[in-house]
């Protein structure tokens, strides 16, 4: 799985059926770690939402993210993939307070686009969306089962995102992508291997929404966290920010004061 930012300037949660019918799923669930410090959360939030684990345009120590409803469209002829996307997409909008987040019935509508693909036209799919040479440089760097990358303004607001998908390596590969890209298509795009309790660390496949995440994002889509804030204005809001995610992670998930 990988990301890239891209611009001219990339009790246990509920899980959508498809998730909870894979065992590799609900194995992960029983395993999850719930509990956090205050320290824990921070430091996975700055370490993902600032920097890109891969960088069409230099480093961006801001925040970016949607400013807008995202609406996401499915591009492909796998109705079921289809369906288990459109409950990914649910899901992250029932477990992120301050996101407006949808399926849309057309590609006009939408500023997320997810192509699903078969993993033999994977490469083929990302040089036909960043040409033969970033190509060539993304899987050198990356190479990749999965990808996202959005494009941003220069408020370091997110315009439109670009999520690959591949379709035919499993249940588990699919939805394990398909929860990582989409989120980090929603900001979050900096991969992490310093953080062993996020699904942005590329040695961690979780296939759902876990806690950890739901925090990160929860912060991120705060109306209080701006587009195009610092790392220091970040931290200046961060506590107060904090305090009311976690009664919001705490009482979706059921998790003890």
């Amino acid at each position: 799985m990988a990301a890239l930012a891209a611009g001219l300037l990339g009790s246990a949660a509920q899980p959508p059926p498809a998730s909870a019918e894979i065992p590799a799923v609900a194995a992960r669930q029983r395993a999850e770690r719930k509990s956090f410090t205050d320290a824990e959360i921070v430091d996975g939030f700055l370490k993902t939402a600032f920097g890109a684990e891969y960088h069409l345009a230099g480093r961006v120590d801001h925040i970016r993210k949607f400013d807008a409803p995202v609406r996401v469209f499915a591009d492909g002829s796998r109705r079921d993939r289809k369906t288990q996307l459109a409950n990914v997409v649910a899901d992250i909008g029932r477990r992120v307070q301050h996101l407006d987040i949808a399926m849309a019935r057309t590609r006009a509508e939408a500023n997320v686009s997810v192509k699903l693909v078969r993993d033999r036209d994977l490469d083929r799919t990302i040089a036909s969306l960043y040409g033969r040479e970033r190509a060539r440089e993304i899987k050198t760097s990356l190479d990749p089962q999965c990808l996202s990358g959005f494009r941003k303004n220069g408020r370091f607001e997110i315009e439109h995102s670009d999520v690959i998908l591949t379709v035919d390596n499993g249940g588990f590969v699919f939805l394990d992508c398909a929860y990582e890209e989409l989120l980090q298509a929603l900001g979050p795009i900096n991969d992490t291997s310093a953080v062993a309790w996020t699904m942005f660390n590329d040695k961690v496949s979780m296939g759902f929404f876990d806690v950890y995440d739901q925090y990160l994002l929860n912060i991120l889509y705060d109306p209080r966290i701006k587009a195009g804030m610092t790392v220091e204005e970040v931290k200046a809001v961060l506590p107060e920010v904090l305090a009311d995610v976690r009664a919001w992670v705490r009482k979706l998930n059921d998790l003890p004061e």
